[in-house]
Order: C-alpha cells, then sequence, then structure tokens
C-alpha cells in the first residue's frame, strides 16, 4: 500500500478474542458429548456476542469483534491426567473449510517440527496435540466460512459503524510451518512449496472478495510463526534438522511473497494488519521469545500489510529500536499492556513506553516524534482468549484492562477513538 490507513486502525485497540462466559464454555463442552445440536449452540453463541459487542460499545471501542465466540476447536490438546482437553480456537474454519483439507483426529505427534515454539511448549507440559488440520489434496476456496459470523456480527451495529468493525483471520503460512518437511501436503499433488503457496494465495483472494462485498472493511491476520524468527530455540532447532531443504531465513521470505499474493487483490478501502505474537498457552505461558531485530528490515518494508499490532508487554519482545525500520505509510499499535495477568498496569510508565517507540519512529523517517505519534495506537499484547478456557484473569480484570486501554489513549490522543 503507497498511502496510510486510518481509522482503522484506531488509536484504542483489542486483538480480537475475549473472555468466553461459563454458559458459552458450557454449551461448546455440550456440543462435544452430543448432549445438545449446533442449533441450541448458536442460540447461546448469539446472545454471548450481543452481550460482548455491548460491552465494547460501552467501553467506547471502535473495533468491534464478536470476541471469537464462535470459535471452537481447530487443534485440541490432549493433557495429561487427570486433565481432561482445552481447545485452540483462534484460527477458526478457513482451512478445514476448503476442499484439500482434512481434520485429522488424534494426530500423530511424528508430523510436527518439534522444535516449533508452540508445539515444543505442549509436548514440554505434558500435552499432546489431539486434532489438528493436514493438506490432503488439491486446495479449493468452496465458500466462506467466517460469513455466517461477520453478518451477525455487522448487524449488531449500526450501519455507519459496520465499517470499523473486525474480523481476525487466519495466517496463510500455519499449516505449513508447524509441519516436518514433506508433510505438509502430499508431493502427489504439490511438486513444491511454491505450487501449495499458490493455491493458498488464491484461496485468501477468494475469502477477502466475499467478505468484502458483504461490508468487512477491517481485517486482522493472527499470525504467532513470524514471531518465531525471532527465536533463538526454533532457529537452533531449524538449523539442526537435516530434512530442512532451505534456511530460515529463504522460508521467512517465501511467506513474506506468500502474505503478498494473499493480499495482492484486496481493494484500497480494506485495511488488513497482522498481529504477531509469541503465543498464549495454559496459564497465560508465552510460546516464543525475542526481538523484532532479526526480521523488522524485511517485515516492516516488505510486507504489504497496513497496521502491525505488536507484542511488547514483557522484555521478551525486546526494545523499541526495530520501529526505525517502519515507514510512513504504516502504523504500528503498541501492545504494552498485558491480557495475561490481572495485575494493571501504571499509566505513566506505560505513556512513556509510547513516546520512546515515537521517538524511533521519528528517527528512522527523519521526522518529529508528533508525526509519529499520528501512526501509533495501543492495545493489550494478545487476545484474552486464544484458548477456551481464556487467560489467568476474570471478566472484571479484562474490562479493566480495556478500561486502561481506553484511558490511556484519552492521555495521548484527546477524543480520538
Amino acid at each position: 500500500m503507497t498511502t496510510l490507513h486510518r481509522s482503522p486502525p484506531f488509536r484504542a485497540e483489542h486483538l480480537g478474542s475475549l473472555l468466553r462466559p461459563e454458559n458459552l464454555l458450557q454449551a461448546g463442552v455440550a456440543l462435544d458429548d452430543g448432549s445438545i445440536q449446533q442449533k441450541q449452540l448458536a442460540v447461546v453463541e448469539d446472545g454471548a456476542v450481543k452481550g460482548i459487542v455491548d460491552l465494547q460499545i460501552n467501553l467506547g471501542f471502535c473495533p468491534i469483534s464478536d470476541g471469537e465466540y464462535r470459535r471452537h476447536s481447530m487443534f485440541r490438546i490432549l493433557g495429561p491426567a487427570p486433565c481432561t482437553h482445552f481447545e485452540i480456537v483462534f484460527w477458526g474454519t478457513f482451512f478445514p473449510g476448503m476442499d484439500g483439507f482434512e481434520e485429522i483426529q488424534n494426530i500423530n505427534p511424528d508430523i510436527f517440527r518439534y522444535y516449533m515454539p508452540d508445539i515444543a511448549a505442549f509436548l514440554e507440559s505434558g500435552h499432546k496435540p489431539g486434532e489438528s488440520v493436514v493438506c490432503t489434496g488439491k486446495i479449493k476456496h468452496v465458500g466462506s466460512t467466517y460469513l455466517d459470523q461477520w453478518e451477525y456480527l455487522k448487524n449488531l451495529v449500526p450501519k455507519d459503524k459496520i465499517g470499523e468493525c473486525k474480523l481476525t483471520l487466519a495466517a496463510p503460512n500455519w499449516y505449513h510451518m508447524r509441519y516436518k518437511e514433506g508433510r505438509a501436503y502430499p508431493k502427489s499433488v504439490y511438486s513444491s512449496d511454491a505450487q501449495y503457496f499458490a493455491d493458498i494465495a488464491s484461496a485468501y483472494q477468494e475469502e477477502l472478495k466475499i467478505l468484502y462485498a458483504h461490508g468487512l472493511r477491517n481485517v486482522q491476520i493472527d499470525d504467532p510463526n513470524l514471531a518465531y524468527f525471532c527465536s533463538g530455540s526454533m532457529l537452533s532447532g531449524w538449523k539442526k534438522d537435516t530434512a530442512n531443504t532451505k534456511s530460515a531465513d529463504a522460508l521467512f521470505d517465501e511467506y513474506i511473497q506468500l502474505y503478498n499474493d494473499c493480499l495482492s487483490k484486496r481493494p484500497v478501502d480494506m485495511h488488513v494488519g497482522v498481529h504477531i505474537y509469541r503465543g498464549n498457552f495454559v496459564g497465560s505461558r508465552h510460546f516464543s521469545e525475542g526481538s523484532y531485530d532479526r526480521i523488522a528490515s524485511k517485515l516492516f518494508q516488505k510486507l504489504d500489510v497496513d497496521t502491525y499490532y505488536l507484542q511488547y508487554d514483557t522484555p521478551r519482545a525486546g526494545g523499541f529500536e526495530p520501529l526505525k525500520y517502519l515507514p510512513k505509510n504504516k502504523n504500528v499499535i503498541l501492545g504494552v499492556i498485558t491480557s495475561r495477568f490481572p495485575k494493571v498496569e501504571e499509566l505513566e510508565e506505560m505513556k512513556k513506553k509510547v513516546y520512546q517507540a515515537a521517538d524511533f519512529v521519528a528517527e528512522g523517517n527523519n521526522e518529529s516524534q508528533q508525526a509519529a505519534l499520528q501512526r501509533l495506537g495501543v492495545s493489550p499484547q494478545c487476545g484474552f482468549a486464544t484458548h477456551s478456557s481464556g487467560n489467568a484473569l476474570g471478566k472484571e480484570d479484562m474490562v479493566a484492562k480495556l478500561k486502561l486501554v481506553r484511558e490511556f489513549v484519552d492521555s495521548i490522543w484527546l477524543g480520538e477513538p
């Protein structure tokens, strides 16, 4: 994109997933064990979505989401006894909704690269993947699985606010990076990553076309994988894996191109941001560490998105120096407030961080701090409920964090949404 896209994004943002009410969690379990049907679950979902939309409006947020309340299980993690299981839910139904992908129950863990930070975290804690999605044939987009979710959400807000509502989508690389070399797709179907990526890109183009036609103008792609290229443990594991046929740097370049191909046909008034983060696991545990320095130049200057939602709530994300590479036509939303724990941050300390970030943006573009601030906003570092049970805090804690975001914004950008 060549021009700066604003409103969206907004000064006060959150990252999509919000804590699920207990009746929704219970209904999801009931659906799994067969005690209720999908129609009954939908009634509970409708009520929960309406409630969380009302909450966001009352708190003064513009990028309204449905809390990701209709997303239940696409990668179930089986826990050690006496634990049961929890579900990773953030990427929804895009991949299993296409021809050529299949949900595999009780998947053989041998398919995974064990040094991928999320896989390593599962295995280290005694969990194992219970279900995943694998390419088994020619990939083809056959209809949007997000459309019903979007239609319900947009009908809960005034017509002039529909363009502000946000839908989160899965990262296009998600079911590629996690699998060992040669295991992401059948060689009888795709002879190379390039062929596989081409069909993934075509599917994303079609998805965005459909959603745009129904009024969606604000998209956030959730991608922890890009942060893995900052992880020393992942990079070390990659080098040691003799099955890999390319370097981690070469793969990062290919993922940048994959994104750009996915987004190449989007209309100019469709805002697209990418949320790069280090994961939320049970008990608010993170997956990976490492600053953005290693990938900053390519990430900010070659990836064709409007906005970067970046995690900056702990030192494990590094400093703000990489923001020197942010060009003048792109935004950064600084995730300086944690969604993982209930303690409320000190407002003045958070303001210092934003001004520090603005100074680095200004330095890289030979502009004033005030000019740099026009491309910044703030948010929690991640969603509140990447997995079904949510992070280690309650609803009141979540509301306090969201109120802090709004107060924070008013202290720097008074009167801006």
